[in-house]
Parts: structure tokens; sequence; C-alpha cells
């Protein structure tokens, strides 16, 4: 790709809908391939840097900033089976997202279908034996019971928590949901339905809004790939099947010239 096109700041500015600054940042951060400079000390962009720009703004999207800063960083490194890889690491880590929405779909149906198993023994367990019957710590029942996730009553003179079967079936889904990333609004609804009706239509609901979720995201992500690939396309003349490069640096005025190169990447 051959940078015939001189671009400002502000040009690609307005191409991604924010601020020229935020385009020197770009270059500083090394999200856009280094810029050639006037004799005078300006900014001189190209084609090069379009194209960069448009690819970081569609692996954002899917990403997020930071992965897709560290694809488009390690890129213009010269690292290309680096960036690739931080590109499979994305994408094998929505799989185990979904392999894990999938776990816990299959469990909270089985949780929210069965009727609460009887205790150990009678009278409700204590906030200690309710942690060490779910594995976790007595502090999460207690952040999971001021979130309002959780009720459970109290004993007679002690004031002790006391669980009751239902009580520990809702610690068991909220503890099985907080594996799966689902924030406490997300969780409260569904156990308020599964309270309310009896049933798991609520607790179906919010895993299929997970699901989608999570095959919108993958839509999006494609999306980024295919600009990263139009990216690297463009500019396969200047990189190697090693991943080094053959001319990613800017092509610096000589002296006194008082111009820019064009320069080839």
């Amino acid at each position: 790709m051959t940078n015939d096109r001189r671009l400002r700041p502000v040009d690609l500015a307005r191409l991604a809908g924010v601020s020229p600054q935020q385009i020197r940042n770009y270059e500083d951060a090394g999200v856009l391939p280094p810029a050639a400079r006037t004799a005078s000390g300006y900014r001189v962009f190209g084609e090069a840097h379009r194209g960069a720009l448009l690819a970081y703004r569609a692996l954002m999207r899917g990403y997020g900033p930071v992965t897709a800063a560290d694809i488009m960083r390690t890129l213009h490194t010269g690292d290309v089976p680096g960036a690739l890889a931080l590109v499979d690491a994305a994408h094998a880590a929505l799989h185990e997202e979904r392999v894990s929405l999938r776990a816990a779909s299959e469990a909270l149906e089985l949780l929210a279908l069965q009727p609460p198993a009887p205790l150990p023994r009678s009278g409700g367990l204590r906030i200690g034996e309710v942690a060490v019957l779910l594995g976790v710590r007595t502090s999460a029942l207690r952040v999971w019971e001021g979130a309002g996730l959780l009720t459970p009553g109290r004993e007679r003179g002690t004031g002790y928590r006391s669980y009751t079967p239902a009580d520990v079936r809702d610690a068991r889904l909220v503890h099985t949901l907080r594996r799966s990333h689902y924030l406490f609004d997300q969780i409260r609804p569904v156990l308020e339905g599964l309270r309310r009706e009896g049933g798991s239509a609520a607790l179906r609901a919010a895993v299929a809004s997970r699901g989608e979720a999570l095959t919108a995201r993958t839509r999006i992500m494609i999306e980024g790939a295919a600009a990263l690939h139009a990216y690297l396309d463009a500019c396969s003349d200047g990189l190697t099947a090693a991943g080094t490069t053959t001319g990613w640096t800017a092509a610096a005025p000589g002296p006194g010239s008082g111009r820019t190169e064009a320069r080839r990447w």
C-alpha cells in the first residue's frame, strides 16, 4: 500500500468520530503505524493510517479497546503471528463463555426443576454450614444477602442466620450464576421469578438473553476480524511470512527537503 494521499489528523478524526488529539494518541500508542513528518514537524498521515484506523475501530467494537489496541500494537512491531494469536485468544475466551453458559443452563434447569433438597438436619443450617456445602466463603453469602438475593431467617434468641431448603437452593443458584459472570441485577429477577412462579421460566429467559448477547458479540468480532484481514491484505507487501517488516516506519524527510516522502509498507 502506498501513501499517495496525504491526510491530516483532523481528516482521520472525522472518519472515526474522535478528536484530532485522539488520532495523535493512537499513533503514540502504536495503534497506528508511525507517521511521517514535514520539515516543520507536522504529522503526515496517509491511506496506511486510514486502513489501520478502520481496522482498529472495527476490532474495538467486538474485542474491546484494550485487546484491539494490543492487536494493532503487536502488528505494528512486525509480529503478525503474535497479533493473530491475540485474535485467537479472544475467540477462545468467547468459546469458553459459551461452554460455561451451556453448562450453567443445564445445571440451573436441574436445580430449578428439583424440589428443595432436605437438609442434613432439622431446624435449618447456619451460614458456615451453607458455605461448606456450596464451597464458598461466608463473606460471599453475606454479600449476596446484602444485595437482596438471599433472605435467610434468624434463630430465636441467638439471632444466627437459619437457611431453609429453599434458601440453600437460592444460594446454589446465585453461586452458579455468579460463576457464569451474571451481575446481581441480572440474578435478582431470576430468583424473584423462581420464588413467585415456582418454575424455571425466568431462569431460561436469563440464559437465553445471555446466549443472544454472545451471538451478537460473535458477529461483531467476525466483522472486526474481517477488517483486520483487509488491513493485513492491503499491507502484505510490507510484511514477510515470518512477521518482520520491510518498511513500516515512515520515511523521514531529507534535511531541508521541506516535504515528506511517500512511504510504502
